[in-house]
């Protein structure tokens, strides 16, 4: 078995070799002047199982193309099998047809890794989990929620309420409040366009509870930051966002450096620079995708990472 990793995320890459006690694998990503991609592996892997750690990340289609160049270079290697390591998967939220004339970009991306050399996709948090079905290679998705259940718990928040930012979150929300054995609540949106929420309204009971906001993604943070307004003026106490996959351009860091939360919990599934006038607590997912990768190597079950109270995250 061998780990290697494209540039968008290499401390987290080195952060799953330490959980696996073995070295990252030696491979030189750079560019040309015109822009160009170049990608030598400098280590024999012929034969080898090999896993390419790579976000998805801004800038994506660089993130991509570094990740289709790195695992081309791989199969032409002679390596046995090459799994995707994708912690964030991007163009996720393009799942589906919901206007005319529009492409469907996750599924364009899961062909292309395929054609790319992909035996195997390990993913996180997908923002649909249909996309695993866009896919005729084995994918195995993760959840980070055991690493957030874990910090949650040990915080003992009283009066909890988990929220659900959407509908289409409920079924995340309600597996964190039966964990958390909290209440749950929901506030229903209407979307004008992707950086502009239109109407949003709570369904449940929120007056005087501290509130627990969970969601897969959040980039401009629109959702986020008018969901806890509206929370705010419902009468909720604290105010906490847990988000998997914290992309924040610098229209969502202005967003949340003025609203109403408390603090963002997010993962290290993406790098993200330091950010000033946030309370931000960045959980890290190494463990889990160490654990992850060392249990497919071995043919042992994935699943059960995920299972608790005879029930399972989702």
């Amino acid at each position: 078995m061998k780990i290697f990793s494209g540039k968008s995320n290499e401390p987290l890459a080195r952060a799953i070799c330490e959980y696996n006690h073995m070295e990252l694998g030696k491979c030189i990503v750079s560019s040309f002047p015109d822009g160009e991609t170049f990608v030598k592996i400098e280590e024999n892997v012929r034969g080898e199982d090999v896993y390419l750690v790579q976000s998805t990340s801004p800038p994506t289609n660089h993130h991509l193309m570094e990740m289709f160049i790195i695992m081309d270079a791989l199969r032409r290697a002679s390596a046995s099998r090459i799994t995707a390591v994708m912690p964030f998967y991007g163009y996720a939220r393009q799942d589906r047809k919901d206007q005319p004339r529009v492409p469907i970009t996750a599924k364009l991306v899961a062909n292309l890794l395929v054609a790319a050399g992909a035996n195997r996709i390990l993913a996180m948090d997908l923002h649909a989990q249909q996309i695993q079905g866009f896919f005729d290679i084995p994918v195995d998705h993760l959840y980070a929620a055991p690493v957030m259940y874990d910090y949650l718990k040990e915080k003992k928040i009283p009066n909890l309420v988990v929220v659900s930012p959407d509908v289409g979150g409920l079924k995340m929300a309600h597996a964190y409040s039966q964990v958390l054995e909290a209440g749950l609540a929901i506030v229903a949106k209407r979307r004008k366009n992707a950086f502009e929420i239109e109407s949003m309204t709570v369904i449940g009971e929120i007056r005087g509870k501290n509130v627990l906001i969970v969601d897969d993604l959040t980039e401009t943070a629109g959702t986020l930051t008018t969901a806890s307004a509206l929370l705010k003026k419902k009468g909720a106490r604290k105010i906490i966002a847990c988000v998997s996959h914290a992309i924040l351009n610098d229209m969502g860091i202005e967003r949340l450096q003025k609203s109403n939360i408390d603090e963002l919990i997010t993962t290290d599934t993406v790098l993200r620079p330091a950010i000033e006038g946030i309370n931000l607590t960045t959980l890290s997912v190494a463990g889990l995708l160490g654990e992850a990768i060392k249990r497919i190597t071995s043919n042992s079950s994935v699943t059960s990472l995920f299972e608790f109270k005879g029930g399972r995250t989702s």
